[in-house]
């Protein structure tokens, strides 16, 4: 009876491990295949697409990325360490990989890998594997000198995968380009200070553009993980359509 119960408590173990582990996978269906999230780290996560894979601020070191394959394509959205993090990228292979980026970044990246860079300017686009990547401006306001995210410095993005937009923030506050937005049927947005923007400006600028689906991510700031629970309330009390999805993109905290 002993050894019965510890088998049963092992096997109830183990099942609520893969459960929680899978409830951190989230897939959206296409026309033509499935949208896989995959939350890393902070900025930083990796999307699915049929067979192409795609790291988006690959940040935090190897052991994060060792269940994915090798990517297809790295998206970089600036030149600051949580982005672009240079450990990160020396022990991902990368060989195979286009890598999606802003001048600045682009200017940072080792000799090695500008064969494989693309550049892209603020409302620049280009396909690459059947995909549509837009760059979208990101910047602090007031557009000041010091800003630590000044305009045409570094990338925004949104992907079109077959029939789906995604856009990815970056390092933003709720700028116009973000307000003006159409169609995203999913969306990840930063609010971390005083880096970017706080729930309120974050939970206004959903509520303009309304994507479908949106993540929190990109939450932790200087003093600790921003209030994502008050943020999904800011926005479901004004719009219960919109999908919050609250995600842990810390899994030590």
């Amino acid at each position: 009876m002993k050894l019965k119960g510890i088998l049963t408590i092992t096997f109830i173990f183990t099942v609520s491990f893969i459960w929680s582990q899978k409830n951190e996978i989230d897939e959206f269906k296409t026309q033509n295949g499935i949208i896989k999230v995959h939350p890393i780290l902070h900025g930083s996560l990796v999307l699915t697409y049929n067979n192409t894979t795609i790291y988006v601020d690959p940040y935090g070191g190897a052991d994060l990325y060792k269940s994915f394959k090798s990517p297809d394509i790295v998206l970089i959205t600036d030149i600051h360490g949580d982005h672009l993090d240079h450990k990160t990228l020396d022990v991902i292979d990368t060989s195979n990989t286009i890598f999606i980026t802003p001048k600045e970044v682009a200017s940072k990246l080792p000799k090695s890998l500008i064969s494989k860079v693309e550049v892209l300017k603020n409302g620049q686009g280009i396909h690459r594997l059947n995909i549509f990547f837009k760059a979208i401006a990101m910047y602090n306001l007031p557009e000041i000198e010091n800003s630590k995210h000044p305009k045409g410095r570094g990338n925004g993005y949104v992907l079109s995968i077959d029939d789906k937009q995604l856009y990815i923030s970056g390092d933003t506050e709720d700028i116009p380009e973000m307000r003006t937005l159409q169609h995203i049927d999913i969306a990840f947005i930063c609010m971390n200070l005083p880096y970017t923007m706080d729930i309120n400006q974050a939970a206004s600028a959903v509520l303009e553009f309304q994507p479908k689906v949106v993540y929190p991510y990109h939450y932790r700031g200087t003093d600790g993980l921003s209030d994502i629970a008050e943020f999904k309330k800011l926005v479901n009390s004004k719009n219960k359509n919109i999908e919050v999805r609250l995600r842990n993109w810390y899994p030590k905290n």
